[in-house]
């Protein structure tokens, strides 16, 4: 049941962001649900996270498309992020990542810009695998590394992709693909 809110939550600002013709894009764990379907459906891993790439400057657009299906702007600790008007519960967020800034300050690389996004057999909106890669690779948290073995396992990632990487990126991805035997 708790999956079954997650996914109208998605549709309805995806749906809303559609309408209102807001660029976007899925990052984060839902994106790498998405990828892992395009491969093996049998393995992707539940979320309860909805990550959505925007453009600050859409800020406006994107704060009255959400308030059309019951949702406000909040900003917490620096994070953006839309909350159910009825139930404003950060567990249910809708966050938003900013596309082209840096999502710490810590971080090799900035959040892929809004133009590095695809629309998978789905028919979603998300962001390239390239920059999946290294959005997953420079959070580094645990379900991140379980997320990107799951990439691996299916094929997504390779060692191709090593080289498409800042050296720092391209050492944790080689010890994840090293750790998966490959």
């Amino acid at each position: 049941m708790a999956l079954d809110e997650v996914t109208r939550r998605l549709d309805r600002i995806t749906g809303a962001l559609d309408l209102a013709q807001v660029q976007y894009g899925l990052v984060g764990d839902q994106a790498v649900a998405l990828w892992v379907a395009t491969r093996d459906p049998d393995a992707v891993r539940t979320t309860k996270d909805v990550d959505i790439l925007v453009r600050r400057g859409d800020l406006p657009a994107v704060r009255k498309a959400a308030l059309s299906v019951g949702m406000e702007y909040f900003e917490v600790v620096s994070v953006g992020m839309l909350l159910e008007q009825d139930n404003p519960n950060p567990r249910r967020a809708v966050h938003l990542l900013w596309a082209g800034e840096k999502v710490r300050a810590d971080y090799v690389l900035p959040s892929p810009g809004i133009d590095d996004i695809e629309r998978l057999g789905s028919g979603r909106l998300v962001v390239s695998l390239l920059g999946l890669l290294g959005m997953k690779l420079m959070a580094n948290r645990d379900h991140d590394r379980a997320h990107l073995t799951d990439m691996i396992d299916v094929g997504l990632v390779n060692r191709d992709m090593l080289l498409k990487l800042p050296p720092e990126l391209a050492a944790r991805l080689d010890a994840l693909l090293t750790e998966s035997g490959r």
